[in-house]
């Protein structure tokens, strides 16, 4: 067995993660030693007992000329640790998975990229901040990573493609079981312009299992995550806890006190995540506030409430309560309305509650 082959064969026994791949690899010297090792040689090596008889069941199964030539007729690649497209900050964490699966293409540009993950019962508020904020990270050359689930994962994948910008989905099943199914065609644009990847062989259905190793690579794609929205058992924070441990930046949207999709982001601030009140912390936070922007910038438009806050603010800057007696405007709303024209780049907060007008993407 050739040894991209014996990777590949290892990847389908259940079981065989990271640690035991490097284990093999140890004693061994090459995974295609392994694969023909006795269970002797294999006990050696660190193998349980359970371990050994899964492998023995897998060999008696796996054909790998028939294994390859499906993944061949799918257009799946196999990437494992040594191939160059393999992403180098993902190489980074502490057990990176020994074998990808990817539909669509990883490429140097995915470098730089940053998770963004939330909620999938995400509010209206949570919906707009998703949209704007991925639509200017991807329009400042940055990837986004995400899930491919409703609600937040969904939102972000779309709103980097509506741009123009590259996006890439880490699914929690085989690349070719798409889950939830009424996101295929989501999928599909996704690999056109990124990729759709995950660490379990083709075929695997979306065990609930699955999906926290899953979050671990999300985070370990990106240079930091960010959470929109989430509830307080919500699995966004499995993923903002990853990347805590990967040594990961983590922002997260501040919400209201009162909303339940806001109980996790605002326990993640309370314990040192940074806030995120404007996609630009995150360019500043990268280094990025000269980058180019990709797109015309006149894709995201301010709406008519908008439109009148606009106006009424003035570039000299104005105290909010002012601009609510000016406006005759609920301060909920107001609040609500300037926090979504932050985000699209045409308000800036000067002090505490002092805004003024800006030209549109001016910030910093």
């Amino acid at each position: 067995m050739l040894e991209r082959e014996a990777w590949l064969a290892f990847s389908h026994v259940r079981g065989m993660g990271a640690v035991r791949f490097r284990k093999l690899l140890n004693f061994f010297g090459t995974l295609s030693v392994a694969w023909q090792a006795s269970e002797e040689a294999l006990k050696e090596a660190g193998m349980t007992e359970k371990l050994i008889q899964t492998l023995r069941e897998t060999k008696r199964s796996f054909d790998p000329v028939e294994v390859k030539e499906k993944l061949d007729s799918k257009g799946i690649k196999v990437l494992i640790w040594s191939d160059e497209p393999y992403p180098p900050y993902l190489l980074e964490i502490a057990q990176p998975p020994p074998v990808l699966y990817c539909l669509g293409e990883i490429t140097e540009a995915d470098n730089l990229a940053m998770a963004i993950v939330g909620t999938r019962n995400v509010t209206s508020y949570g919906k707009q901040l998703c949209k704007d904020t991925a639509a200017y990270l991807a329009g400042h050359g940055i990837t986004i990573v995400s899930g491919l689930a409703r609600g937040v994962d969904a939102i972000a994948h779309h709103a980097a493609l509506e741009i123009g910008g590259r996006t890439i989905a880490v699914l929690g099943s085989g690349v070719d079981v798409i889950y939830p199914p009424e996101h295929r065609k989501l999928a599909e644009k996704i690999i056109n312009n990124g990729a759709v990847i995950s660490d379990y062989p083709p075929g695997t259905k979306p065990e609930g299992i699955n999906f926290p190793p899953r979050n671990r690579i999300i985070s370990g794609l990106s240079r930091g995550t960010i959470v929109i929205e989430a509830g307080e058992r919500s699995g966004a924070l499995i993923t903002a806890k990853f990347a805590v441990e990967q040594g990961r930046d983590v922002f997260a949207v501040p919400g209201s006190v009162l909303s339940p999709m806001s109980k996790g982001t605002n326990a993640l601030i309370g314990e040192g995540a940074i806030p995120m009140t404007n996609p630009a912390t995150v360019v500043s936070h990268l280094g990025l506030e000269k980058q180019k922007i990709s797109q015309p910038q006149e894709k995201i438009d301010l709406s008519p409430l908008e439109e009148r806050v606009y106006q009424a603010l003035g570039t000299n800057g104005m105290h909010v309560d002012d601009l609510c007696a000016k406006l005759d405007m609920p301060i909920e709303k107001l609040n609500a309305t300037l926090t979504m024209m932050q985000l699209k780049g045409f308000v800036t907060q000067e002090n505490n509650q002092d805004y003024r007008a800006v030209k549109p993407w001016q910030i910093g």
